[in-house]
């Protein structure tokens, strides 16, 4: 009677096993992954993992998109590991955003928002308003959802959107892709009654890990008081607020 040889699961002291094997095979995978695209046979050679094997496990991981491949075939780590990762750092950002929201509010005089993005919608996670002053069509509550179709903080969200999906977003927006190319160039944008009429607005990205767009900081307030060009006036300052934020999500 033959007996087959286990598959050799190399590891590391770094890595914590989980000792349920198929996971741990697949962590592997990941793990090699991290460090960049990789070849199947790269992946056989650093995993020690048997070619069947691990065609399989990456095939499955694939279908999964917790692996992707790139333009010359090799395999990635895939969008749902990254949109996990927005995720739990937008959670956390959240819960720390209240002080930096504060600051801005009270360096501009105007109030401060965060929003995430969901689907087609905007929604409003945190808010310090300007106490007393700002008009009722400023009021943005907290939980909010609002359409990516006008506005600096669609703006912000959908600028560095891929730009095979920006098509379909634009149709219906009160902006345009030259629009889009102006707030990746300046890191800012801006309106004057985009949403509500009389109400001035500037908006700057928060990014999670890899760089990427997870949320919009906002400030708004009368165009009175904002100016016709809030971006030249609260752009740097919104700016600023927003990298802290994103120093938060990462960190």
């Amino acid at each position: 009677m033959t007996t087959s040889t286990p598959e050799r699961v190399t590891s590391t002291p770094e890595r914590v096993q989980s000792g349920v094997g198929v996971l741990d095979k697949a962590s592997l995978l990941l793990g090699v992954l991290e460090s960049g695209p990789a070849s199947l046979s790269r992946l056989v050679a650093d995993t020690g993992l048997k070619r069947p094997t691990v065609h399989r496990l990456v095939l499955a991981l694939e279908r999964l998109a917790l692996i992707a491949r790139d333009t010359q075939g090799r395999f990635i780590l895939g969008p749902r590991l990254g949109l996990m990762a927005a995720e739990a750092c937008r959670d956390h950002m959240v819960a720390t955003a209240e002080p930096v929201l504060r600051e801005l509010c009270d360096a501009t005089g105007a109030s401060a928002r965060l929003y995430r993005r969901r689907g087609d919608m905007r929604i409003c996670v945190a808010e310090v308003a300007v106490p007393g002053s700002s008009p009722a069509r400023d009021r943005v509550p907290v939980g909010v959802a609002l359409p990516l179709n006008a506005g600096p903080v669609s703006q912000v969200l959908l600028a560095w959107e891929r730009p095979e999906a920006l098509h379909e977003r634009l149709r219906g927006a009160r902006f345009t892709v030259t629009t889009l190319a102006g707030v990746r160039r300046q890191g800012w944008a801006q309106s004057t009654g985009g949403r509500e009429h009389g109400i001035a607005a500037v908006a700057a990205p928060v990014r999670g890990a890899g760089g990427r767009v997870v949320a919009a900081l906002s400030i708004s307030g009368p165009v009175a008081r904002m100016s016709a060009v809030p971006g030249r006036l609260y752009g740097s300052a919104v700016i600023d607020a927003a990298l802290r934020l994103s120093n938060t999500a990462v960190g």
